[in-house]
């Protein structure tokens, strides 16, 4: 028998096209990251105007709107996302306002470990306070403004407490709602800040998370969140409204709350209960 004589292979080496200068610049252009979607800026008197439109709105009434405009099962978040507290008798729990929007994410930065003294800690800490995981998104808060968080869900951090939800109704902002946790749960009722979460978050944001971005498209609980857009929570949950199609969404959902509550009046005539603000 003769031996079989080796067989060479020859690969040819692939060979990557050279890109032009126009393809090269696009590539350099992404390489160090960009926004797609552009964030669309509104006056304080525009956003007024909106939500005077918005006004007395319920959660059910809004997601109808969503309907007739062609948007079912568009900007519902997932029934998770709900409320903190509730207040069934004037119904302070709920809110209507317009959407800024933060994006918070899991860190990859080393952990503070175990310090020589507190003072070393708290040195530590407050410098990621200001220059990891700041909030600078406060600057945005204005008269209507409702704070939209897309958090480290994950992550059992409170990003959200009783002092800076507090500080962040002061600057004008009407309610938060975040996919993710918060802390000072018991303080938070007190305050009677309107607070939407998936669950508590007992840790502070040092160690845990950082800020990722501001007033850019987020997403939470399941829907896309645009800066600029309507957002309505109450104890049905919380539904995000385009504000391309805000109007008309508000014009059919009015129309749907009149009737509702024409029409309780008088079942409520029916069964001699008194008259209470769901009905007014």
């Amino acid at each position: 028998m003769h031996a079989l004589a080796p067989v060479l292979v020859l690969v040819a080496a692939a060979t990557v096209p050279a890109q032009n200068p126009s393809e090269a610049a696009a590539a350099a252009d992404l390489r160090g990251g960009k926004g797609l979607i552009a964030t669309k800026v509104y006056s304080e008197a525009e956003d007024q105007k909106l939500l005077a439109q918005f006004e007395g709105l319920r959660v059910a009434d809004i997601t109808d709107g969503m309907d007739a405009v062609g948007l079912q099962n568009v900007g519902l978040m997932d029934p998770e996302i709900h409320p903190v507290w509730k207040d069934p008798k004037t119904f302070r729990h709920r809110f209507i306002g317009i959407a800024v929007t933060a994006r918070y994410v899991p860190t990859q930065h080393a952990q503070a470990g175990r310090r020589a003294t507190t003072k070393e800690y708290d040195a530590w800490s407050g410098d990621w306070y200001d220059k990891v995981s700041p909030e600078t998104y406060m600057a945005l808060l204005r008269k209507g403004s409702a704070l939209v968080i897309d958090d480290a869900e994950r992550a059992d951090v409170g990003s959200i407490g009783s002092y800076n939800i507090l500080e962040w109704k002061l600057h004008g902002m009407v309610g938060v709602v975040t996919n993710a946790t918060a802390r000072d749960l018991d303080e938070v009722e007190t305050e009677a800040v309107p607070l939407y979460f998936r669950h508590p978050g007992r840790g502070i944001r040092p160690g845990r998370n950082e800020l990722e971005s501001v007033n850019r498209p987020i997403t939470c609980g399941g829907v896309l969140v645009m800066p600029g857009d309507v957002v309505a929570a109450d104890g049905d949950g919380v539904v995000v409204v385009p504000r391309a199609v805000a109007e008309d969404v508000a014009r059919y959902a009015h129309q749907i709350i009149d009737g509702d509550k024409a029409g309780r009046r008088d079942l409520y005539k029916q069964a001699g209960l008194p008259s209470d603000p769901s009905v007014k």
